[in-house]
């Protein structure tokens, strides 16, 4: 009997006592409910002032990078593009202007070498015996001999060439003056008056100084300044009316463009007598 009281007393005790593992966990609960509604709250929060500061997106942002680092790149590309195209065109344009000053010089170096070369053979024929001095005193005086009979022989032709040579020689020393390197001329305006002096003038004149001649048959002292002031003032406005518009319909100009040029400069090309093509 007092065993069994003693195993009631205890049992009633362990009963009546706290449990001290569930209590920890009651105010564990207890405050998870209160962490979880603070976290709620926060989040709440977080989410009105994201929705008043507009919505933070970290694609967007490194979208607008990778535009900007494309769009920095295609101007870095196009810069180096144009860098590249300048210098080309810088090597181009040297390469060409050397290639051109090479043909002219050759042209010139040629044409002279020709012309040197006829003009000192003249007498190549009776050279046997001869010295040096002999064949440089005889030249000038055979050379001017063989032109006159040229001229007796094909008057026309020996003028046309001869107006063909010295309209080409003038241009180049015109672009000489003009400011034009020695062999850096424009050979296009060059050719194309020398064609106008070989096909035009030659021709023309030859037969403007024999109507020339029919003017004025006389003897007197007056006809040489006559003759000299209507080839300054007639002559010359025909010619140099002719010449400036064969030039402008060589450079494939309109003829409304050639003869406003024409108008533009008739006197001053009747006064000053510069001929440029």
């Amino acid at each position: 009997m007092s065993v069994f009281t003693r195993i009631s007393s205890r049992f009633l005790c362990s009963s009546s006592a706290p449990n001290p593992v569930t209590e920890p966990k009651k105010s564990l609960t207890l405050s998870f409910p209160s962490s979880k509604l603070f976290t709620q709250a926060n989040s709440s929060q977080n989410f009105t002032i994201a929705a008043r500061n507009g919505p933070f997106l970290p694609i967007n942002a490194v979208t607008e990078d990778r535009e900007v680092d494309t769009a920095n790149e295609t101007s870095d590309n196009v810069e180096d593009k144009a860098s590249t195209t300048r210098e080309s065109d810088g090597i181009k344009n040297i390469t060409s202007t050397s290639s051109d000053r090479l043909l002219n010089a050759a042209i010139v170096l040629g044409a002279g070498t020709l012309a040197i070369t006829k003009l000192l053979t003249i007498d190549h024929d009776y050279w046997q015996g001869w010295t040096l001095y002999e064949v440089l005193r005889y030249a000038p005086e055979h050379n001017w001999i063989a032109y006159e009979e040229a001229l007796r022989k094909n008057p026309v032709f020996a003028k046309m060439l001869i107006s063909g040579i010295v309209y080409s020689l003038g241009d180049w020393i015109a672009q000489c003056y003009e400011g034009r390197p020695l062999f850096e001329f424009d050979r296009t305006r060059m050719f194309r008056s020398g064609i106008v002096g070989f096909t035009l003038h030659g021709s023309i004149s030859h037969y403007y100084y024999q109507i020339c001649e029919a003017l004025f048959p006389f003897k007197d002292w007056w006809v040489v300044p006559a003759k000299v002031a209507f080839d300054q003032t007639v002559w010359a406005a025909v010619w140099n009316s002719i010449y400036y518009m064969v030039l402008g319909l060589l450079r494939l100009e309109s003829p409304a463009d050639v003869f406003d040029e024409l108008k533009a400069t008739f006197w001053p090309m009747l006064t000053s007598k510069d001929f440029y093509g």
